[in-house]
């Protein structure tokens, strides 16, 4: 029988792996046998592990499932955490939608189980109210925290030791992969003396305490933004509904928006009614426009572009110091090079779902720079003071880059480059973007019936509010040191990873 070393130098273009059956079959209900599975390089770390005090995870926890799909309800006050807001370094909270399922344990180990470049990111829950997750995310619950500290279990499994299981032992094709509970049941954990767990646990959550400090000053950024407009930072758009517009398109009261139909002769039967909802008496809420104010103007015939917080957040920014998008900046696009062009190592490709208002996190798809000979694709890298703005898919992310980038952004993704003499800072830009304001622009303007798009001429005629430099510098001032404490943060996490992986390869 040939060994491995033979048949690789044999066959040195292939990767060889020679097995016996009995090991194939161990920790395998499934009896696979393609070769994903088994990878040398999975082999190797899986061998390593053998080699220290373990246990398989089954014996470890006394929870290891997924829940029901939830209910979504507007009305709800619970939020509901799906895969695309479970990160390694975070639990991105403030943008879930809510609604109803059942509550997660404190301290219980969440893993994203289904979607290429969803699939394996970790985090624990240590958010202090209650919160459900939606049917894609498996929950572990240690058994006994004297053997396992849950910490430790979500930092090991953020490891090389950790992703190359969970990589191991998930399936399917076409973008439909994911890794089921009871696969997890065979993933190999070492056992490391409970002073060292402990030692994990605390970078863990100091590395939380830092991160809710840096939410709390980029909140307190969005509060002098909102104060700074004229509205209540803890409602926004309460305000921007309770103001009055002073409009002679509309007579608004309150929160409704109503006009009644002219009665002069000039009124014609190009009068139209954009209506939402059907119009009475309680609850009086519709639009009244003649064809060559809306039609003709916006090239829109649909109620929802004519509801009357669109009006009021346009009249409230025109009445305030304010220029339009392009008079600001320069708008770049990138590239969308397709699926075909994706690499699994190299320069990194940024999408949508990489892009959130604190910075850009790891990509999961690369590009190969050599396969661009037409294009420089060093030109495409986003540099310091660019801002970063998402027009596809989750539209209108901002993020204020912070130092120079070596990545290729999506075509999703546009690169606003501000004006020389243009006295407007990168980061206040951001936060108005990523503002109420913005987002009741991009609301009206989005189409798309499966994924939202945001036109480029749409985006270039965005009314930015101006406020003055010293209410600017603030803002700028209260983001910079936000962004700094998330970036400790992530160190600490990153800190606590090296260390288990250095404890593991010990001896080796």
């Amino acid at each position: 029988m040939l060994d491995n070393q033979t048949l690789q130098d044999k066959y040195p273009h292939l990767e060889v792996s020679v097995l016996k059956l009995s090991e194939v079959k161990k920790d395998n209900e499934s009896f696979r046998i393609d070769s994903e599975y088994l990878r040398q390089e999975y082999l190797y770390l899986k061998n390593i592990l053998l080699q220290k005090p373990y246990e398989y995870l089954s014996q470890l926890v006394s929870y290891n499932s997924r829940y029901s799909q939830p209910i979504y309800d507007d009305k709800s006050k619970m939020k509901v955490i799906n895969s695309q807001y479970i990160r390694n370094e975070f639990i991105d909270y403030e943008n879930a939608k809510t609604g109803y399922g059942k509550v997660v344990p404190k301290e219980s180990v969440l893993i994203n189980s289904t979607g290429i470049r969803t699939l394996g990111r970790v985090n624990i829950n240590l958010l202090d109210f209650d919160f459900s997750i939606d049917s894609h995310i498996n929950v572990l619950v240690i058994k006994d925290r004297a053997i396992l500290n849950p910490y430790f279990l979500m930092i090991f499994l953020q490891t090389k030791y950790g992703q190359s299981q969970i990589n191991r032992y998930y399936s399917g094709t076409s973008g439909q992969i994911e890794i089921y509970p009871k696969d997890f049941n065979y993933f190999i954990i070492p056992i490391f003396p409970m002073p060292f767990q402990l030692e994990i646990e605390k970078l863990v959550k100091d590395s939380h305490k830092v991160l809710e400090s840096s939410k709390a000053l980029y909140k307190e950024a969005e509060a002098l933004l909102y104060e700074a407009l004229g509205l209540d930072s803890k409602n926004p758009l309460q305000s921007i509904l309770n103001t009055h517009c002073e409009s002679s398109l509309c007579h608004c009261e309150g929160v409704c928006s109503t006009t009644e139909k002219s009665k002069s002769p000039k009124s014609t039967h190009q009068d139209i009614s954009c209506i939402r909802p059907q119009y009475d008496k309680a609850s009086p809420n519709y639009t009244i426009r003649t064809l060559a104010n809306s039609l003709k103007e916006s090239g829109r015939l649909d109620a929802e572009y004519y509801q009357s917080k669109y009006e009021k957040n346009e009249a409230l920014l025109k009445s305030l110091p304010h220029k339009r998008l392009h008079e600001l900046v320069d708008i770049y696009k990138s590239i969308e090079p397709g699926s075909n062009f994706y690499k699994e190592k190299g320069l990194p490709f940024v999408r949508v779902s990489n892009l959130s208002k604190f910075g850009v996190g790891k990509s999961e798809v690369y590009l190969d720079s050599k396969d661009f000979v037409k294009e420089s694709l060093q030109s495409l890298y986003p540099k310091k003071d660019d801002v970063l703005l998402s027009k596809d898919g989750s539209v209108g992310i901002a993020y204020a880059v912070e130092n120079d980038l070596e990545c290729v952004l999506s075509g999703a993704i546009l690169r606003l480059k501000i004006k020389d003499k243009v006295e407007i800072k990168a980061k206040y830009l951001s936060s108005v973007l990523n503002s109420i304001t913005t987002q009741l622009q991009a609301q009206r303007d989005c189409g798309g019936s499966i994924i939202a798009h945001w036109r480029l001429e749409e985006i270039q005629n965005l009314l930015i509010p101006l406020l003055d430099s010293k209410t600017q510098e603030k803002i700028e001032s209260k983001i910079s040191q936000s962004f700094e404490l998330r970036a400790e943060a992530k160190n600490l996490l990153e800190s606590a990873k090296q260390r288990v992986e250095n404890a593991i390869h010990e001896n080796q």
